[in-house]
């Protein structure tokens, strides 16, 4: 539910760092309480925010003390967890950002592939952590709610006990997929440097010294040293390195580009001093050092090493170097062969063996500046490995905790295949929100209040139904700390408003006797989204968001104290959550919670939120991913003939509960809830077909309908 009067109409103008120009900002702060997160505390020059004329809903206004939603995801991974980086190198997962280029996963057909893909989201939080290990010395720590990719398929870290709620999980019968454990890159030292350059400049720079006479000088000397390559990145690094030592060297352009060649940079000095320098600096050490041989390999790699057909190979004609090149491969433990093929100008090819496993330890090891040799892009995911699981320990402490969004729903961690979160997308799913407002950037209105008061003091004001939560929930995280409700509560009633509050947050509960007070005096409508009923789906789709049944807790408290409240159950997953088993369990269970009315919808995949979820039940649920096609390949929702069907499955089961009222005002006045006769339309709120269970709305206290309980059965005698 989006229109134009939701945008944020603050007053002064101020430039957030990462964000677009946001008016009226009074600071930003991050607090130990939400890691991850940066409150931006504005003062909003209005509260109200009107609904289009002609608009579906029955509602004539909204308040949103919050752009943008603290709801917790599943963060699961240390922060020290390696990232594959789109160029080869890795990242520690707590220093990602938004925009990067990393490397997920692609299936095609059969077979897997590396692909290049983006970082969409970052959070981080608290969560007990998990040790895994695996044969081949990787290791990984994470939440135990975390999923890796095995020999067969996702799999959780921990499982959640015994029975049916059972979930798939590690144990030592699994494998992971993934090239494992490589190795750290250290940074650059004085042993590393002039390794370096000793592979660079033997490998591919002019170093000489020549004389000739020249009329009037006493002798003709002539010094010079040049480097030219294709990729500036060696440049850079080498003239770089050059300056540590002493040297200065002068760019200039070596050749131009044409149809079959790239264009070539170039460095360079003619001074004596500096001629002799370097030839000091590449002399071959005595006793060479690991780092030294670290930096000789990425040297030589840059200047003469390829990666094509995704084998890593250095030539040379040399002996010398290729001599050296096989001992700095010993000196690192990789291994590598020396092939000869007999050519005439004797080039020569040190190989590394051990496939991708090996080419990237290579590359994490010795750490080279060319980094589109390094490159994994379109590499099948097969290796050597031995990622069989040997045991996941219940480490017994909680610590921050990092997940991300990416482009395929996956990333690289530490070598193997891990899950991604999902858990934004499925706010998109539940359509009460805009995706691109759940952001780690919360813009808190901190005089809402005082803003709601003075617009409801108005004499032009008429008193019409004010809606909390159809953007934003009013009762996320962040609402514990800045405690916005309560004074808007207060505004609305003492200004005889009936508002109506649709939320997921269970902090809701801190408030129900201030809105129990409040309906004595305007109508009050109160609706709690239940989001998906089964605990395995609501974990992966939904993780960290409060359970279901942390949610009917909350229906229970509000119709304990005297309210209505109304349960949107959302959304219905076809051949998931839709078999009379999973609808009777789930509405019987809002029936004992006191609820006084149910709307039950099937998923609505919009755009944003498809790509997401048809990536998810492809991995999760490939057998569906035909059927899914079939009933969304025309749009976002389902077909008419789902609907019907769904709304005669769900009706005598409402009806048999006491659950099929509706509140007066469903979208365009039609009769929308699956409680309805078979044919007739469902949606979400929102949606043109919309319909609002009993509750949900606020009904004038002159309307309120008594409901009698049912009498009970009386047995007879005989």
């Amino acid at each position: 539910m989006r229109w134009d009067a939701q945008r944020l109409d603050l007053e002064e103008p101020e430039v957030l760092p990462g964000l677009p120009t946001v008016r009226g900002l009074l600071r930003s702060i991050e607090v130990p309480e939400f890691p991850g997160l940066t409150f931006h505390e504005v003062r909003a020059k209005s509260a109200l925010n009107a609904v289009p004329k002609g608009s579906a809903m029955p509602f004539a206004y909204t308040v949103n003390t919050f752009r943008g939603c603290s709801h917790a995801c599943v963060y699961c991974m240390a922060g020290d967890t390696n990232v594959l980086m789109a160029d080869g190198s890795q990242r520690r997962i707590a220093d990602l950002r938004v925009g990067d280029r990393i490397i997920g996963t692609d299936k095609r057909d059969d077979y897997r592939f590396y692909v290049e893909t983006e970082v969409l989201a970052h959070w981080s939080t608290v969560k007990p952590a998990h040790r895994v290990s695996l044969a081949d010395g990787t290791q990984l720590v994470a939440s135990g709610d975390h999923r890796f990719l095995t020999g067969r398929g996702w799999k959780h870290v921990t499982g959640t006990g015994p029975g049916l709620g059972q979930r798939p999980h590690l144990t030592t019968n699994d494998s992971m997929l993934g090239f494992g454990r490589t190795a750290p890159t250290t940074p650059a030292c004085p042993d590393y440097r002039r390794g370096y350059l000793t592979g660079m400049v033997r490998g591919d720079a002019h170093l000489t010294v020549y004389r000739y006479q020249r009329a009037g000088r006493v002798h003709g000397d002539v010094h010079r040293f040049r480097l030219a390559l294709a990729d500036v990145a060696g440049l850079h690094r080498t003239r770089a390195y050059l300056s540590e030592e002493g040297v200065a060297t002068d760019w200039f352009e070596f050749s131009p580009g044409s149809d079959r060649r790239r264009p070539m940079s170039a460095i360079r000095t003619s001074a004596a001093a500096s001629v002799a320098r370097i030839a000091d600096v590449v002399e071959w050490p005595v006793a060479p050092s690991l780092a030294w041989h670290r930096g000789f390999l990425a040297g030589v790699f840059d200047a003469e090493g390829s990666s094509s057909q995704h084998v890593l190979r250095i030539t040379n004609a040399d002996d010398e170097m290729l001599a050296r090149t096989m001992d700095a491969f010993a000196a690192c433990g990789l291994d590598a062969v020396l092939e000869d093929r007999g050519l005439p100008n004797e080039v020569r090819t040190v190989r590394l063996r051990g496939g991708l496993g090996e080419h990237m330890r290579f590359v994490h090891l010795v750490d080279p500046a060319i980094r589109r040799k390094c490159q994994v892009q379109g590499t099948a995911i097969t290796s050597t490995a031995d990622l069989r699981v040997e045991r996941v320990e219940d480490l017994h402490l909680e610590m921050p905790m990092y997940d991300i969004t990416t482009g395929t729903g996956d990333f690289i961690a530490n070598g193997v295949v891990s899950h991604n979160c999902f858990a934004r997308s499925t706010h998109e799913w539940l359509e009460l929100d805009s995706g691109k407002d759940f952001d780690q950037q919360i813009v808190v209105k901190t005089n809402v209040v005082d803003v709601l008061r003075r617009e409801l003091s108005r004499p032009g004001w008429k008193r019409e139904h004010v809606a909390l939560g159809t953007n934003t929930d009013p009762y996320q995280r962040a609402e514990g700390r800045y405690r916005l409700m309560p004074g808007v509560i207060d505004a609305l009633a003492r200004s005889g408003t009936p508002f109506s509050i649709l939320t997921k947050g269970t902090l809701a509960r801190r408030d129900v006797p201030r809105l129990a007070a409040a309906s004595r005096d305007v109508p009050i409508g109160m609706g709690v989204s239940m989001a998906i009923w089964d605990d395995d789906l609501h974990s992966a789709l939904e993780p960290g968001v409060p359970t279901p049944r942390a949610r009917l807790d909350l229906v229970r408290a509000i119709t304990d104290a005297g309210l209505p409240c109304g349960v949107f159950l959302a959304p219905v997953l076809p051949g998931l959550t839709d078999r009379m088993d999973h609808l009777e369990a789930a509405i019987g269970a809002i029936a004992e919670a006191g609820a006084t009315g149910v709307t039950v919808l099937p998923l609505h995949l919009r755009p944003g939120a498809r790509e997401w979820f048809t990536a998810w039940l492809a991995r999760e649920h490939p057998s569906l991913v035909s059927r899914y096609r079939q009933l969304y390949g025309r749009g976002a929702y389902v077909p008419a003939e789902y609907r019907s069907w769904l709304a005669a499955r769900v009706a005598p089961v409402l009806a048999r509960h006491g659950l099929d009222r509706q509140s007066g005002g469903t979208a365009r006045g039609l009769a929308g809830s699956t409680g309805a006769p078979a044919g007739s339309d469902t949606g979400l709120p929102g949606d043109e077909s919309a319909g609002f269970p009993a509750g949900s709305l606020p009904v004038r206290l002159d309307d309120r309908v008594a409901v009698a309980p049912e009498e009970p059965e009386q047995l007879s005698l005989c």
